[in-house]
């Protein structure tokens, strides 16, 4: 590790609530988020200006909501647009495997968005500029990392000049890509390899004529050259294509080549423009810690995957949900610095999981062996007609589910709805029109309840109170919109359900009411008033301290 240099000035605007490493868009996401509950966040990016090109291209459902949470909502659709069904074809065009995908899907956005990533990076740091406590410091690379006295020094060097300063937080976020300084320098350590790895050229193009070349989700496992056809974004396009074995590395990049392999699909420069190509190595690897005192990593640093699932920046996204909101609570003293360790322990088992469907979907596209491939189109063929499912897509959202941490938990485990995502549908609460269920939800706890939160307690009131959650009485379908609204004594919202999503979902769960955490997992389910009671003092204890019993009924790590 690389310690602060003494010589590194520190000037009075270089101390944070939270060091942010890395502006992409997980470090926008993060910083964004953090900076919208009021904390004063720095972020520092190495490159002076904005990557022009795309990377990734497309994002799911629960990340749409990510983003929407961010400040982005209005922009998504700008960016991007439902992305296709998901196929994977033979080298004869026949289907092996097709995943469905919704233009409108469980979490209240398509379960796959298709989008322009400058155009998305354009929208955070829009975003970003619209809130007074985060500053970003372009041309900056991390040079030096420590933990000294309560806080996390960094020394930010000037890339043009090579001027260093001390930056100082009390806390530190790496969300600074694969090669992660502060993944290396700051926690020191390594990373669990999936043991597959692979080079690909992917070739950006915008057709002249983008009708010629409708969007595509297309996978074409083709033992003679796997490749890739998807959209970018609206009026954008990319193909991808493997390097076969005998082909050297030197030449497969150039643009020749590139021009070459893109006539596999009808496109050379009269009806298209080549934007980019470039030759990338595919990992799957997980950094084997996520934490070290006061400095995390999440997106790229915490975890790299093959594209083929196209969950990369995805989980990155969903890194910066459920961190930033135990950040805002560490750091306003509401809850204990424990709980930042629930952030790796439920977000790594989710990770490993599509890392290791990534690398399975990545080896069955990849394979180079006409035998081996002539087999696997064989039994897959023979299997036709069972569609695949897909965590973006499920409508079961359990498919998203947290399987430990700060979690209401039962004698074996998570209890009940505890883990899930809540679903996301439209309600009506009094301002006219429908809305979003999270536009009132407004990013902090939300209590989702069948009862009128007037009939609480001193107990669950004061649990509210310290949870800072809101209660949200749903009232069923048809009843006039009139009755919704929010109580000016209690703060508690009441919301027609609508299409009656929510009281289908509560009474799935056998619950009246459920306890809904600021990353829209849910902590818990109650089935009445003194359940509800109990759950509420559950999640407030479980924030301050650990149980020492895993199977204790409250708020585990």
């Amino acid at each position: 590790m690389n310690p602060p240099s003494a010589s590194a000035p520190q000037g009075p605007g270089d101390t944070a609530d939270v060091l942010v490493v890395g502006h992409g868009p997980v470090g926008q996401t993060l910083a964004a988020l953090l900076a919208g509950r009021g904390r004063k966040v720095t972020v520092v990016e190495r490159w002076p200006r904005p990557y022009p090109m795309p990377r990734a291209v497309a994002f799911d459902g629960p990340a749409a909501r990510v983003l929407a949470s961010a400040g982005i909502a209005g922009d998504i659709r700008r960016i991007g647009e439902p992305s296709r069904d998901y196929v994977v074809e033979n080298a004869s065009g026949e289907e092996l495997l097709r995943v469905p995908l919704r233009p409108s899907g469980p979490y209240g956005w398509p379960d796959s968005t298709s989008m322009y990533q400058p155009g998305l990076e354009e929208a955070l740091t829009r975003r970003g500029g619209e809130l007074p406590g985060l500053r970003v410091l372009r041309g900056h690379r991390a040079v030096g990392i420590a933990e000294r006295d309560g806080a996390v020094e960094l020394v930010a060097e000037d890339v043009e000049s090579g001027e260093r300063r001390v930056l100082t937080a009390r806390w530190a976020v790496g969300c600074d890509g694969a090669n992660s300084f502060v993944r290396d320098h700051g926690l020191r350590t390594g990373c669990e390899d999936f043991g597959f790895a692979l080079d690909w050229m992917a070739c950006d193009v915008v057709p002249h004529r983008p009708e010629d070349f409708p969007p595509l989700n297309l996978q074409i496992a083709d033992p003679a050259r796997p490749r890739v056809a998807v959209s970018a974004g609206p009026g954008h396009r990319r193909w991808e294509f493997m390097r076969m074995p005998h082909e050297p590395a030197g030449e497969f990049g150039t643009t020749r080549n590139a021009w070459r392999l893109l006539s596999l699909f009808g496109v050379d420069d009269r009806n298209a423009t080549l934007e980019r190509h470039a030759v990338y190595t595919f990992r799957g690897r997980v950094a084997r810690r996520w934490r070290r005192g006061r400095m995390l990593v999440a997106g790229d640093a915490a975890h790299q995957m093959p594209p083929f699932a196209g969950q990369g920046m995805c989980s990155g996204l969903r890194d910066a949900a459920n961190l930033a909101w135990k950040l805002d609570l560490v750091l306003a003293g509401a809850a204990g610095e424990e709980l930042l360790d629930t952030y790796e322990r439920e977000r790594r088992p989710h990770v490993r999981q599509i890392v290791g469907m990534s690398v399975g979907l990545g080896r069955l596209i990849c394979e180079t062996d006409p035998a081996a491939a002539a087999e696997r189109d064989r039994r897959m063929l023979g299997g036709r007609g069972r569609e695949g499912t897909s965590a973006g897509s499920s409508a079961d959202t359990r498919a998203d589910a947290l399987a430990g941490g700060y979690l209401h938990r039962g004698p074996k485990g998570p209890a009940g709805p505890a883990g899930v995502l809540l679903p996301q549908a439209p309600v009506a609460d009094g301002r006219g029109g429908r809305v979003p269920f999270d536009e009132i939800a407004r990013g902090g706890f939300v209590l989702l309840t069948r009862d009128d939160p007037a009939e609480y307690g001193g107990g669950p009131r004061a649990a509210l109170e310290r949870l800072g959650a809101r209660p949200v009485r749903l009232l069923p379908p048809g009843t006039a919109d009139a009755s919704a609204g929010t109580s000016t004594a209690t703060g508690a919202v009441t919301a027609v359900d609508t299409g009656g999503a929510y009281h289908e979902w509560l009474a799935a769960w056998g619950a009246r009411a459920a306890l809904v955490r600021p990353d829209f997992h849910v902590f818990g389910a109650a089935r009445d008033l003194a359940g509800t009671g109990e759950l509420l003092y559950a999640a407030a204890e479980g924030l301050r301290t650990t149980p020492a019993s895993p199977g204790a009924a409250t708020a585990g790590r």
